[in-house]
């Protein structure tokens, strides 16, 4: 092992940034050298790729983004495209490949792995819905993006007595919506993993409204539907008219916060030490303080749950 290669794919996530810091500086450390690729796989098929010194990951670690920016590329979800990917790879003699990203980016390093070539992942994604870790690089500062931009909507509530629906993103997973939920003080959270009902949440807030409370929260993952269609259904069943507010990309911006920040430098450098030990096909992540490994494949073929206890929390404390 001589060389290694490091990419990030997928949507950036606050962290990705004290993750590549933390894998070029490692494996200089340990002896290796290390090669940068732009914009994920699209960058490697397209040969757009850089030597890494320690200097070049110089004040990085407070930046959000990516400095060796991302991007999605619809050519390496195709075998030949795989096999090109590969191709490049020896082609810059590079031994082992660092991918820090999402499932999605972790299923096109698994293609590589089950080619015979070592890949170690980094789970870096503000969802949280990768199983082998209690949390991605990114969430907690998503997380708190979120909750300070609700915050001073709940302001806004209260001085207005008004509804407000607040959209945030998670694809098809609730975590964000859950943390942000609970922090913030709402009365009623939407997430995918549960089913939901129109009329139970108009009895909720015709009953709060009973207790002369005039002004609520309603936090909307944006895998269960849009904050639109929710006021419209509102609307519809029971006459609210709620305000609508879509936080979007926001939440994957801006720095990184120190737990993210901190567990990106703690997976990176894990990542390498992973390769080093020889490892191959699998992601890195935290579990109840500790880094571990586990095969690649399990962040998305093992599911990762709601905690349930949260969940009752927003309706004990939403009343």
């Amino acid at each position: 092992m001589k060389r290694i290669g490091v990419l990030t794919s997928g949507g950036d996530a606050p962290g990705m940034n004290p993750a590549i810091r933390a894998v070029v500086r490692t494996a200089i450390f340990k002896g290796l050298d290390v090669i940068g690729i732009r914009r994920g796989y699209e960058g490697l098929l397209d040969g757009d790729v850089m030597p890494m010194t320690a200097s070049s990951v110089g004040g990085i670690i407070h930046r959000g983004g990516t400095i060796l920016r991302t991007a999605r590329c619809e050519r390496f979800t195709k075998p030949e495209g795989v096999r090109e990917g590969l191709a490049r790879l020896k082609e810059y003699d590079i031994d082992a490949l660092v991918v820090i990203g999402g499932d999605g980016s972790f299923r096109g390093a698994y293609e590589l792995h089950k080619l015979g070539y070592p890949v170690v992942g980094v789970p870096g994604t503000i969802d949280n819905d990768m199983a082998g870790t209690d949390c991605t690089i990114g969430f907690d500062t998503a997380c708190n993006t979120a909750l300070d931009c609700i915050q001073k909507l709940r302001d806004t509530a209260s001085s207005h007595e008004r509804l407000f629906l607040v959209e945030v993103m998670g694809r098809h997973a609730g975590f964000l919506a859950l943390e942000a939920a609970v922090a913030a003080g709402a009365e009623y959270v939407l997430v995918p993993e549960r089913k939901f009902d129109i009329e139970d949440l108009c009895k909720k807030l015709n009953y709060a409204h009973k207790r002369g409370k005039h002004h609520s929260l309603i936090i909307v993952a944006e895998g269960v539907m849009t904050a639109a269609d929710l006021s419209a259904q509102l609307k519809d069943t029971g006459g609210y008219d709620a305000r609508i507010i879509v936080l979007g990309h926001i939440q994957r911006g801006g720095s990184p916060s120190s737990f993210d920040a901190v567990l990106a430098s703690r997976l990176g450098g894990g990542a390498v030490e992973a390769v080093v030990r020889g490892e191959a096909g699998v992601m890195v992540g935290r579990t109840s303080g500790n880094i571990v490994t586990s095969p690649i494949q399990c962040s998305w073929e093992n599911k990762k749950d709601l905690d349930e206890d949260m969940m009752e929390l927003v309706e004990i404390l939403g009343i």
